[in-house]
C-alpha cells in the first residue's frame, strides 16, 4: 500500500489555475509536512519564471527536455530557505498537455531526485524519506501521484493517494522559541574567503549535535517523547482557524556526551577568529493528526538550525560578491550583520512562511521576493518584521566579528 497524500483545497484552486493557464508545461514544488502514517501538502509553488519567459507564446514544438534542470534546483533551494520548522519540499508537480504525457514520469523522477540533492546541501541534519512526484494534464485534468525512495537511485516508482481536504492546517500547533547564539570560530592562516564557509559549516555542525542533546520545556515543562504532543489540550475543531501556540525553551549541554565515541585531535595554526553571536526566532508547525511530543521538538530543533546554516550561507554569498577575493584578509570588514528573520502570512493559508532582511533592504524587497520565488502576492500588514527587533531599533539578530585568536 502506498502513502497517502492529504492536501489543502489552496492547493487545488492553485494547480487549477495553473491548468488553465495554457502553457505546454509547468513545473513547480510540493510543500508540506512528513508524518510516519500519512503527508500533508499545504502548499504548491510554481517554478520562478525567468525575464524571458513572461509574455512568451506558446510556443508549436516543445518537450519536457527544453526544462532546466539547474534553474529548477535553485528555485526550490531559494524556496526550501523561506520554510519555517515541520515543513520542506515533499517533491515537484509537473502540468502538461496530453502530447508530453509519455515524456512525463522520466522527467519527474529526474527532477524529484535533482531536487532533493540541492535542498539537502546546506542541511546540518539528516533524514531519510520518501518523496512524491504529481502529474496533471492540462486537459483530461487526471491526476497521477507517484513516490521514490531518493536515497536510492535505482528506485521505482510508487503509486500514492492525493486527497484534497478543507481546512488542513488551520488547526496545527505552533511552537516559537527565542536562542541565544554564541559560537567562537578559529580560522586557518592563510584562509580565503571562499574557504571560510567551509570552517563554519564544520563549527556549526559540532554545534548542531548540542542542539540535537538539548533538553526541551514546552510551556515550563519537560514532555515524555512518546506522549501525544495535544494530550490535555482542548481540541481545535478543523477548519476553525484556531492554532495553539506553545512557548518553547532549549536547555543545551554546555559540552556534548562524548564518552561512547572515539575521538580525535588536529592542531592548526589560526591566526583570525570568527564569533558568531546574538539571538535568533524560531517557528515551527505541527500536524493534529495524534502527533508525538518527538514529532513537534524534532521540527523546532531542525528550524533552529536551519536559520542560522541559512543565514551563514546567505552572507558568505554576499561577501564573495561584494568582498576583493584577492586581499589576503579573511573579512576586510572587522564586522557584519547577518540577516533577520522575518515571517509572512500567505493568502489563503494557515501557515507563515519566512525570509531573511539585510539591514539595507526594505519591506518592499521582501514583496518582490515572495511574488518571484513562492508565487503570491503579500501585503505589506501581513509581513512582520518584529520578531526580532527590540526597544523600536533592531537587534543585531546575528553578527560575525573578525578578530585575533589569542588561543
Amino acid at each position: 500500500m502506498g502513502r497517502s497524500y492529504f492536501v489543502e483545497d489552496l492547493v487545488e484552486k492553485y494547480i487549477l489555475n495553473l491548468v488553465t493557464a495554457e502553457k505546454a508545461f509547468t513545473t513547480g514544488l510540493l510543500i508540506g509536512q512528513c508524518s510516519p502514517q500519512r503527508d500533508f501538502v499545504v502548499l504548491a509553488v510554481q517554478t520562478a519564471q525567468r525575464e524571458e519567459q513572461f509574455n512568451q507564446p506558446k510556443q508549436s514544438k516543445v518537450s519536457l527536455v527544453d526544462i532546466d534542470e539547474e534553474w529548477v534546483t535553485g528555485h526550490a533551494r531559494q524556496v526550501s530557505r523561506m520554510l519555517p520548522g515541520g515543513l520542506e519540499v515533499l517533491g515537484v508537480f509537473l502540468i502538461t498537455s496530453p502530447e508530453l504525457s509519455k515524456e512525463s514520469q522520466n522527467t519527474l523522477r529526474r527532477l524529484v531526485f535533482a531536487v532533493e540533492k540541492s535542498v539537502v546541501k546546506g542541511r546540518l541534519w539528516n533524514d531519510v524519506s520518501e518523496r512524491v512526484t504529481l502529474h496533471i494534464c492540462s486537459k483530461t485534468r487526471k491526476v497521477t501521484c507517484r513516490t521514490f525512495d531518493v536515497q536510492d537511485p535505482k528506485s521505482s516508482a510508487k503509486p500514492a493517494d492525493w486527497k484534497y481536504q478543507p481546512g488542513l492546517s488551520s488547526s496545527w500547533s505552533v511552537l516559537q522559541c527565542s536562542v541565544k547564539i554564541d559560537l567562537h570560530i578559529p580560522v586557518p592562516e592563510g584562509s580565503s574567503v571562499k574557504n571560510l564557509d567551509k570552517y563554519v559549516k564544520n563549527r556549526l555542525q559540532k554545534w548542531a549535535n548540542l542542539v540535537e542533546d538539548s533538553i526541551i520545556l514546552i510551556n515550563g515543562h519537560v514532555r515524555p517523547n512518546d506522549k501525544e504532543f495535544t494530550e490535555g489540550q482542548k481540541k481545535t475543531p478543523r477548519g476553525s482557524g484556531t492554532q495553539q501556540n506553545f512557548n518553547v525553551q532549549l536547555l543545551m549541554p554546555l559540552v556534548r556526551d562524548s564518552s561512547n565515541e572515539r575521538l580525535t585531535a588536529l592542531v592548526e595554526v589560526c591566526s583570525e577568529s570568527i564569533q558568531l553571536n546574538g539571538v535568533v526566532h524560531c517557528k515551527a508547525y505541527i500536524h493534529s493528526n495524534k502527533p508525538k511530543v518527538k514529532n513537534a521538538i524534532q521540527a523546532l530543533k531542525r528550524d533552529v538550525l536551519n536559520t542560522v546554516s541559512v543565514r551563514t550561507e546567505m552572507l558568505f554569498e554576499d561577501i564573495l560578491l561584494n568582498e576583493d577575493e584577492s586581499t589576503s584578509k579573511v573579512i576586510s570588514r572587522d564586522r557584519h550583520d547577518l540577516p533577520r528573520r522575518v515571517y509572512a502570512q500567505v493568502p489563503g493559508c494557515s501557515v507563515c512562511m519566512c525570509d531573511y532582511m539585510f539591514p539595507d533592504e526594505a519591506v518592499a524587497d521582501l514583496q518582490e521576493r515572495f511574488r518571484e520565488i513562492l508565487d503570491c502576492d503579500i501585503d505589506e500588514e501581513q509581513i512582520d518584521v518584529t520578531q526580532e527587533a527590540i526597544e523600536g531599533g533592531y537587534l543585531n539578530t546575528t553578527s560575525i566579528s573578525k578578530g585575533w585568536d589569542d588561543q
